[in-house]
């Protein structure tokens, strides 16, 4: 099958459906058994598609996890109740007591806020890299060092890496390899594809993409999907199923939805380029973005995700910008239907090694209303800025 059909079908057996379009929404906190057989078997089952209580998954929960193993090309799918908790319950299930992280520099704030205050208390030690670093990562590898950590294209800043070079190198090292993956969403680019041994998503945002379900999803490849399930279910991860349905549907029409976030933001990208107020603009799709060779060469498509450099302002200027907006809604997530904005005057706080000596970064999400519209705004919020530098 292709891709499209692929998705529609994927998460669909008729165990799932039991004779409607949609698998059911199947609710349940106890499995009763029939027989001490059954109830054995089920215990024995432990790693597969079998009913035996309510935190391991009911069948709507199997649908998802089927689909998005399907999306992502992996062995095996975990759920969880955000993209967060997909984040650090990875990381614990491989991390103990005295190993090393190597955590890209431009991760996604919670990231490295569970680095420095819980990993960190547990005695794991964290080092962060430069996501431009490439085989570079080699120099910074150490004998207790377990994982390494990307996030591609990064958070704010859009920096995408050189995944293949990091991956060869950490495999010569025995290093397991974990990526955030929510920009490439499993449809726009696929880790494991690339080496990478466990894909993590916020489902929160494009495979739910309503802004109404809070999940995140971790697919592992062969060789650690076993251990991946078993502590992340030891460690008490669970979704709703009514969760479960609603990121299924939304999964349904995520294609479609991703083509006109792609096209949206870059007919927005490109109006934005040529405002003198910009200095740059990073969306992995255009060539002022670090890594666009990277995108060019591992990514089939963007999203309605990106960044803009101001070459002046104040933090005076950014707040009047921010409620000047009127279709641009002032929110941290992105993903959804609407478009939204942040804005940080520096990197302050959110970078370790690399820093951040240029201006103002503005972050878009483009959403699903008319470009015209979104354009407007954007014009008369800067002229807002222009008057508050």
């Amino acid at each position: 099958m292709k891709k499209n059909t692929k998705l529609v079908s994927a998460g669909r057996k008729a165990q799932y459906t039991q004779g409607v379009v949609n698998p059911v929404v199947q609710r349940a906190s106890t499995v009763v058994f029939d027989s001490v057989a059954d109830m054995h078997e089920a215990i024995k089952e432990r790693g597969n598609r079998t009913l035996f209580y309510g935190r391991r998954g009911t069948h709507t929960h199997y649908a998802l996890q089927d689909a998005i193993i399907e999306l992502e090309n992996g062995a095996g799918c975990a759920l969880y109740p955000c993209g967060a908790a997909a984040i650090s319950q990875s990381l614990l299930s491989f991390l103990k007591t005295g190993d090393h992280l190597l955590m890209v520099d431009t991760a996604y704030e919670p990231t490295r806020d569970f680095c420095d205050k819980i990993l960190a208390g547990l005695g794991i030690t964290t080092t962060y890299y430069d996501p431009m670093i490439g085989a570079g990562i080699e120099s910074l590898i150490q004998d207790n060092t377990k994982v390494l950590f990307l996030e591609s294209p990064g958070s704010i800043t859009m920096e995408v890496q050189d995944v293949p070079s990091l991956v060869k190198v950490a495999k010569e090292h025995g290093v397991i390899t974990m990526l955030d993956n929510t920009y490439g969403n499993g449809w726009h680019y696929k880790p494991l594809d690339h080496g990478v041994d466990i894909s993590i998503q916020a489902a929160t945002k494009y495979i739910v993409g309503h802004s109404d379900v809070m999940m995140g999803v971790a697919v592992a490849n062969e060789t650690y999907w076993p251990e991946l399930r078993e502590h992340s279910y030891l460690l008490g991860q669970c979704t709703s199923a009514d969760d479960a349905y609603l990121a299924l549907r939304g999964l349904r029409t995520m294609p479609v939805r991703l083509a006109q976030h792609e096209k949206a933001a870059l007919q927005v990208a490109n109006w934005v380029k040529a405002h003198p107020l910009v200095d740059h603009v990073r969306h992995p799709a255009m060539e002022t973005c670090p890594g666009h060779e990277f995108f060019k060469r591992d990514f089939s498509g963007s999203n309605g995700l990106f960044s803009f450099v101001m070459n002046k302002g104040s933090q005076k200027a950014i707040n009047a910008f921010l409620d000047a907006l009127e279709h641009f809604k002032m929110g941290f997530s992105w993903g959804g239907f609407e478009s939204l904005v942040t804005a940080n005057k520096t990197m302050s706080g959110l970078r370790s090694t690399t820093g951040w000596h240029e201006g103002p970064v503005i972050r878009l999400h483009i959403g699903l209303e008319d470009v015209d519209d979104l354009i407007a705004d954007l014009a008369q919020a800067l002229k807002v800025y222009e008057q508050n530098c």
